[in-house]
């Protein structure tokens, strides 16, 4: 069947279509973004404002028509930090449903690790043994570690890269003592996670996701995307320090020319460097392994996962409807859809 999988994110609004059955390894057939910057649209009073709820519409809308051009049979769709926290979240998800049909879940930090755990978990298979993943995403770090599928432990905290430089940086570049005074701050902020995985014991395979671990991967010698995604890639933390100390001092229009950073992030590049340095050093993780599965590779393997070879599990939106789906599952994990403030 053809699925997609409608991705509200901190920066983007990402669709991926893919064609998959239980017990297959999906494969994507279609992908596309739409820059939104979400997160830098909540107001002062902590709402989404007007105009990003507008943007939102749009690009589900068009999303929307785009799987249906597709020929997808279910979109599952789902929002993460930048709509969960806003204020105003539960309004801007009934705009979206009203306007475009389209009914968004919203995912918790701890479901968004869970979920990233299951698709590295299937992308490496039991032989991985213990397995630690950590995920940047734009408002919140994800970290989760096991033996399983479902993972023993599960965090998220918020410590983006988005965040962290709307919050820590004030010039572009960061200045010396921003970049210090962050250092120290992140360590202090993953303290308490460093002693609960430390009580997990050691891990036999360290994994990192997220477009702002590839990015740094790929520039401290990481294949480039071109060269497919089961070329083994990593990002050790000698090559990240040395990496930081050269970014650090460039602009992020600068940074933008550099291949492997997209102008969409390239200003919160030196932020999601220093927190993964923060995380690598907090766990004492020298090397970590890039995997190109991530959170919405996990939200089709749980949709899948659900499937009795049926279409039985019901669908956020209908392939050529355009109407509101009223009842049945969204194809997320149950209890990982929540409902907004």
């Amino acid at each position: 069947m053809r699925l997609g999988v409608l991705d509200v994110g901190s920066n983007t609004v990402h669709l991926l279509v893919v064609e998959a059955h239980r017990g297959a390894h999906p494969t994507p057939m279609h992908s596309e973004k739409a820059v939104l910057r979400l997160a830098e649209q909540i107001t002062k009073s902590g709402e989404l404002s007007r105009n990003g709820a507008e943007d939102l519409v749009k690009a589900v809308d068009s999303a929307k028509a785009a799987a249906t051009r597709l020929g997808c049979g279910d979109v599952m769709a789902f929002a993460t930090s930048a709509v969960r926290e806003a204020e105003n979240s539960a309004k801007v998800l009934r705009k979206v449903a009203d306007e475009t049909g389209v009914e968004l879940k919203v995912l918790s930090g701890v479901d968004e690790a869970r979920l990233t755990f299951l698709a590295v978990r299937r992308w490496y298979g039991w032989s991985a043994g213990k397995v630690l993943v950590l995920d940047i995403g734009g408002g919140s770090l994800e970290v989760a570690m096991g033996m399983d599928e479902e993972p023993e432990l599960a965090e998220s905290l918020p410590l983006g890269a988005g965040r962290t430089t709307r919050t820590r940086f004030s010039h572009d570049p960061p200045t010396r003592s921003e970049l210090v005074a962050t250092s120290a701050w992140l360590e202090d902020q993953l303290a308490s996670l460093a002693r609960k995985v430390g009580k997990l014991g050691k891990p036999d395979r360290v994994v990192a996701t997220s477009k702002t671990f590839r990015s740094l991967a790929r520039l401290t010698g990481a294949a480039p995307s071109a060269a497919g995604p089961r070329v083994r890639r990593t990002l050790t933390d000698t090559a990240l320090s040395q990496l930081i100390a050269f970014i650090s001092r460039m602009s992020s229009s600068d940074l933008a020319q550099l291949e492997g950073v997209s102008s969409s992030r390239s200003h919160q590049l030196v932020a999601g460097a220093l927190v993964a340095q923060a995380a690598m050093r907090a766990l004492s993780l020298p090397e970590l392994e890039i995997c190109p599965w991530a959170l919405r590779e996990g939200v089709i393997l749980r949709r899948l996962d659900r499937s009795n070879g049926a279409d039985d599990t019901g669908a956020i939106t209908r392939s050529g409807s355009s109407s509101k789906r009223t009842g049945g599952s969204s194809g997320l994990d149950a209890g990982t859809g929540q409902q907004a403030r």
